[in-house]
């Protein structure tokens, strides 16, 4: 198996981040700096699986694979979700210490709702590439009254700095409210977008990613995924999925 993909499979990090990770020499197989060639041998143990190869990334010995979970958390307004253990509102002092589990992707610290919690590296993957193109839906706030045309606008694309978002899909939920259905994932996204409109966004709430529904999980807690709740997922990442990911 290729070193990127076996470090995706024990959670260490996703597998575009592996790749990453051994171009910038931060990863050792063997007492030596590995490559983008490098392949692993995997041998059954009594804590899971392993490679055969001892591996070190900045210094820490990689552990065996995880059991695979997959959890769906609630994220509060003040959550920071970078796993951080010198910030007290990081979201790695609410996970549990076993299994080990990382978010899919972030919300920033002034939005709140749906994340995933996982350690299966290539459903991080498959959900972080570039070019994938999975859906989110927000539910998102503004501070005053707003048109039908801000909401066409909103859905043809918007233009701030040196970019000119998706075409994505909008409707209106109150006066002041409206559901955005994103296929992008840049950075404070929504937020830019209502302000290059002259919309302040005040409340800002992920509701949906893929076939995943955040549904009635009371704010700053997590439940695992349903067997049907993670195989419809799985099936739809693989209806999407770039050839050539």
């Amino acid at each position: 198996m290729r070193l990127a993909k076996y470090l995706s499979l024990t959670g260490c990090c996703s597998r575009r981040a592996a790749t990453r990770l051994i171009r910038d020499g931060q990863v050792m197989i063997d007492e030596r700096p590995a490559n983008h060639i490098d392949t692993v041998t995997l041998i059954d143990t009594a804590d899971g699986m392993r490679c055969q190869e001892q591996i070190l990334v900045n210094g820490k010995l990689i552990a065996a694979v995880e059991a695979k979970a997959y959890w769906l958390f609630n994220k509060a307004v003040g959550t920071d979700s970078r796993l951080l253990a010198h910030l007290p509102n990081s979201l790695l002092h609410l996970l549990p210490e076993s299994p080990r589990l990382y978010p899919v992707g972030r919300l920033d610290k002034d939005s709140r709702g749906l994340l995933i919690l996982t350690n299966d590296g290539e459903l991080t993957h498959q959900l972080m590439h570039p070019d994938f193109g999975h859906s989110k839906a927000y539910h998102v706030t503004v501070d005053r009254h707003f048109s039908d045309e801000f909401l066409l606008l909103m859905a043809a694309g918007v233009s701030y700095k040196d970019i000119t978002t998706l075409p994505c899909k909008m409707s209106r939920l109150a006066d002041d409210s409206y559901q955005i259905i994103l296929t992008q994932g840049l950075n404070r996204q929504i937020r830019r977008m209502s302000q290059a409109l002259g919309y302040k966004v005040i409340d800002l709430k992920r509701v949906s990613i893929q076939s995943l529904q955040l549904g009635d999980l009371a704010e700053g807690l997590m439940r695992p995924l349903s067997a049907v709740e993670l195989s419809q997922l799985q099936s739809s990442l693989q209806a999407i999925m770039p050839a050539n990911s």
